[in-house]
């Protein structure tokens, strides 16, 4: 079986490690600026959440679909409150929101990666690696689409049929 796309050749490997930074006081990130020590391994537990915290805003503040999954999310469980929907259901949306989340901050981190390898150019392979990290994030989204639709709609008839 070929494949559709001819590879290019491998490059070869860098042999020695380049020699980290000094860490030095931690501060948050902003775009445009390396963050400090970023190659270190989380020393405790409240720099991990830290870390985790900086993702967190650095995908709200650069990602506008991100933040029209947030707030859609955030109407969608209003919705859900407001028409008295059970609490299975209410976690099955929660659920569903969360995961189109998780995969636009993943599809954002594939991004980030892919132009950290290769630069400035163009490869077809980084087209389909950011590609398909974008589909998983439309499945998810269409499939959370659905699942809202099936929950919210009967109950939401039956309020506005009254």
């Amino acid at each position: 079986m070929t494949s559709p796309l001819p590879l290019p050749e491998p490059r070869p490997l860098l042999m020695e490690a380049p020699t980290p930074p000094t860490p030095r006081r931690r501060r948050s990130f902003q775009p445009g600026q390396a963050r400090l020590g970023a190659w270190a391994v989380a020393g405790d537990l409240p720099s991990s959440f830290r870390y985790a915290a900086q993702g967190l805003a650095y995908g709200f503040r650069s990602q506008r679909n991100f933040r029209i999954h947030v707030c859609t999310g955030l109407v969608v469980f209003g919705l859900g409150l407001w028409l008295q929907l059970s609490a299975d259901r209410l976690a099955l949306l929660v659920l569903t929101v969360a995961a189109v989340l998780v995969l636009e901050l993943l599809n954002t981190a594939t991004e980030a990666v892919v132009d950290l390898a290769i630069g400035r150019q163009f490869h077809p392979l980084a087209r389909i690696a950011k590609d398909c990290a974008a589909a998983a994030v439309l499945v998810a989204a269409l499939s959370s689409m659905l699942i809202a639709l099936l929950l919210l709609v009967p109950p939401l008839v039956t309020r506005l049929g009254r």
